[in-house]
C-alpha cells in the first residue's frame, strides 16, 4: 500500500477507494473511511490498512461519524487470491460461528497456516479477526439502524451472550451499547421485522438484476416488480420473508422477516450473494473492456452483476429442471414441484404480496414421484437423486479449494453436467471465473454477421481473455442475447445438459 497514494484518497476524499482502505488514526485510535466529514488528520498521525479488521486488529475503533460498517465490501473481489475469496465468502455465510480455522481450512484444501498467512497477506487480519470485526460492525449497525432491544441485537449479530455482547463494545467503543443508539436516530422499523442498508459500489444496474430475477421468479415463492424483490426463504426450517427495495444513497434497503434472530447474519449473506453487494464494476469493467465485443455491451449496462442463488439446493433443482426447455417452461415446472411439495408459509407481509409457499427442501422430495409434475422420468429420477444426495451432505453447495475441483464436485450429482456445475458455480458458489461454454444464449450472442455460432469450444477458447471475471462476460452476454431466431433446419437433439440460462 503507496502511503502517499492512499494519504491523497483521503484528502479528496475520493469515493473510489471506499471499502478498499482504512486509515487508523493514531492521536485519536480510530480508524475511518476515505470518505469520512472529519478533518483529515495530520500525515505523521495516519497509517493505512486494506480492510476493517486489519485497522480493528491494530487496535483502532470504528469511527462513529463515517461508521465503517456501511462502506462497500470489497475485500472478496479484488481477484489478488481466489483462497481468500472463498474463505470470506464461508466466513459471512457462518463458518466461523461453529467450527475453528482448522475446519475452515479443510474445507477449502489448505492447511491451517497457509490460510492463515494467506490472510495476513492480502487483509491483513487473521480470519478469526475478520469474523470478529463483521460480527462487531453488525452489531453495529443494526443498534443504529434499528429499534431491536440490545438482546436481539446481541443475538441477531451473532453473540455468544450480551455480557460478552457488552464487554466487546465496551472495550472497542469505550461506551455501552446503548449510547451509540442515542446518539443517533434509528430508521423507521418494519413492523414484525428488521430493515437494514446493506451498501454497494456504484454503478449498479439494479434494472438489469431485477429483470434476470423476474424472467425466473417462482409463483408463491418469489414476486418481482420494477421497484421491488420479494420472496420467501427458510433457513435450517424456519421461514420467513425478505423484501429488497433500492435507495437513492448506493445502497439497497433489506426488510428482513424472521422469527428466528440468529439466522440474521445469513439472511444478510444470501442477500448480498443474491444482489451481489460485494463487486467492484469499475474493476470488471475496465477488464472486461479490453474485448472489442464486451465493450459496448459493458459501456450499455454500467454496473451490471452476476445475480447470486438463495440455496445451492434450489438452484440445481432449478437447473435441471431447465434442461433442454426455456426458462419460462422451467419456471412453470418449479411453481408446479413448488404447489405440491412446498411447505406452506404464514406471514402477513408474504399474503399481501401473494407468497404462501417456500421452495421444498432436499428431504422433502426424498422418494416423490417428481416425474409425475410433466417431466421425462430420467429428469424426474435425476432430482430424486440429487435430492437424496443433498439431503445426506448439505453441505456440497459451499466454495471448494479452486473452480476445477467445484466442479469435478458438483458433476459427480445426479442430474448435474458440464453445464449445470458451471452454471451452479457461478450463481451458488460465486466464482467469478466460471463460466457454461456450452450455453446457448453464449453462442447466440456471439453469433456472426450471417448468423454462425461459435461452437462451444471456440466459446472457451476466446473467454481465456476475459479471465478471472468470465461469469461476468457471461451476464454481459446474457443481456446482450438477441433471443432465439427462427431456424429453417430442424435443431439437432441435445446430448448434454447446455441451454439458456435457467
Amino acid at each position: 500500500m503507496d502511503f502517499e497514494a492512499c494519504r491523497r484518497a483521503f484528502v479528496t476524499r475520493d469515493p473510489r477507494f471506499d471499502g478498499r482502505i482504512f486509515a487508523g488514526v493514531k492521536t485519536t485510535g480510530i480508524y475511518c473511511r476515505p470518505i469520512c466529514p472529519a478533518r483529515t488528520p495530520k500525515a505523521g498521525n495516519m497509517t493505512f490498512y486494506p480492510t476493517a479488521a486489519a485497522a480493528q486488529e491494530a487496535g483502532f475503533r470504528p469511527c462513529l461519524r463515517c461508521r465503517p460498517e456501511a462502506s462497500p465490501d470489497l475485500g472478496a473481489w479484488r481477484g489478488t487470491s481466489n483462497t481468500v475469496s472463498r474463505a470470506l465468502a464461508l466466513i459471512e455465510g457462518g463458518a466461523l460461528d461453529g467450527d475453528d480455522v482448522d475446519a475452515l481450512a479443510t474445507r477449502l484444501g489448505v492447511g491451517e497456516r497457509q490460510l492463515r498467512r494467506l490472510f495476513r497477506q492480502h487483509l491483513g487480519a487473521s480470519p478469526v479477526s475478520v469474523a470478529q470485526t463483521r460480527r462487531v460492525l453488525l452489531a453495529k449497525q443494526l443498534i443504529q439502524e434499528t429499534r431491536l432491544p440490545m438482546t436481539e441485537v446481541a443475538l441477531a449479530s451473532g453473540f455468544g451472550s450480551v455480557r460478552r455482547f457488552n464487554e466487546t463494545f465496551q472495550q472497542l467503543f469505550r461506551r455501552p451499547p446503548g449510547q451509540l443508539r442515542r446518539s443517533r436516530q434509528a430508521e423507521t422499523p418494519a413492523a414484525d421485522g428488521v430493515t437494514v442498508r446493506l451498501p454497494y459500489k456504484p454503478p449498479y444496474d439494479w434494472d438489469g438484476v431485477i429483470s434476470f430475477l423476474a424472467d425466473r421468479a417462482i409463483p408463491g415463492v418469489e414476486r418481482v416488480e420494477p421497484g421491488r424483490y420479494a420472496r420467501t426463504l427458510s433457513i435450517d426450517g424456519v421461514r420467513g420473508v425478505v423484501i429488497v427495495t433500492p435507495r437513492g444513497d448506493d445502497a439497497l434497503s433489506a426488510e428482513i422477516r424472521f422469527p428466528r434472530l440468529q439466522a440474521l447474519p445469513a439472511v444478510i449473506a444470501r442477500i448480498r450473494r443474491v444482489f451481489d453487494l460485494s463487486a467492484d464494476p469499475a474493476l470488471i469493467g475496465a477488464h472486461l473492456s479490453q474485448d472489442a465485443t464486451l465493450a459496448p455491451l459493458v459501456a450499455a449496462r454500467p454496473g451490471l452483476r452476476a445475480p447470486g442463488a438463495w440455496d445451492g439446493f434450489e438452484l440445481a433443482v432449478r437447473a435441471i429442471l431447465g434442461q433442454q426447455i426455456t426458462v419460462a417452461a422451467a419456471r412453470n415446472l418449479a411453481a408446479k414441484l413448488v404447489e405440491v411439495y412446498g411447505d406452506a408459509i404464514h406471514d402477513p407481509a408474504a399474503a399481501a404480496l401473494g407468497l404462501d409457499r417456500v421452495f421444498p427442501s432436499p428431504r422433502r422430495l426424498v422418494g416423490q414421484d417428481i416425474a409425475a409434475l410433466g417431466m421425462p422420468r430420467a429428469r424426474g429420477a435425476a432430482l430424486e437423486g440429487l435430492a437424496r444426495t443433498v439431503a445426506a451432505d448439505p453441505a456440497i453447495f459451499t466454495p471448494r479449494a479452486d473452480l476445477a475441483s467445484a466442479i469435478a464436485a458438483l458433476t459427480a450429482l445426479p442430474g448435474v453436467g458440464e453445464w449445470t456445475a458451471q452454471y451452479i458455480a457461478l450463481r451458488e458458489l460465486r466464482e467469478p471465473d466460471a463460466f457454461p461454454q456450452g450455453d446457448v444464449g453464449l453462442m447466440r450472442a456471439l453469433a456472426g454477421d450471417e448468423g454462425t455460432r461459435p461452437s462451444a469450444a471456440e466459446l472457451l477458447a476466446r473467454s481465456e481473455a476475459w479471465r478471472p471475471w468470465r461469469a461476468y462476460a457471461a451476464q454481459y452476454l446474457w443481456a446482450g442475447d438477441p433471443g432465439p431466431a427462427p431456424r429453417k433446419t430442424a435443431r439437432p437433439r441435445a446430448t448434454d445438459d447446455r441451454q439458456a440460462a435457467a
